[in-house]
């Protein structure tokens, strides 16, 4: 069933705009203007919107979902070389958050054990 951007919109749960922005950057089709004045959008375009909403979900960028929708048809391989560039990205991001997470912890320690009270181990570490 065909529906208005409006329909769209509230069924996945984005904004009016998104789906114009997701036209003007070319990852949907506008559908053409009827003679009824209102444009409707085939089940096809709904359903492309759902999977880059949940590719965002996933951590592709929009340059990438862009990337894994022209290659929706091509050998898995492909597909897969696009999913381990994003896996390496997303372990380099967890090592840098494990290491603010072991940073801050001893940071915290460090005031917690402060007994000076013009003098913060937090405040002096970020002057450095």
């Amino acid at each position: 069933m065909m529906k208005t951007i409006s329909k769209v919109a509230k069924q996945l749960n984005v904004n009016v705009e998104t789906i114009r922005f997701y036209e003007r950057k070319g990852l949907i089709d506008k559908p053409s203007a009827p003679s009824t004045g209102y444009r409707v959008y085939p089940e096809a375009t709904i359903a492309r919107i759902h999977f880059i909403k949940r590719a965002q979900t996933l951590g592709f960028t929009l340059s990438e979902i862009g990337e894994l929708l022209t290659l929706s048809d091509s050998p898995c391989h492909k597909v897969e070389q696009l999913a381990k560039q994003k896996l390496a990205e997303v372990k380099a991001r967890l090592a840098g958050l494990q290491q603010l997470e072991t940073a801050l912890s001893a940071h915290i320690v460090q005031c917690q054990s402060n007994n000076e009270s013009d003098s913060c181990p937090i405040i002096n570490t970020l002057l450095l």
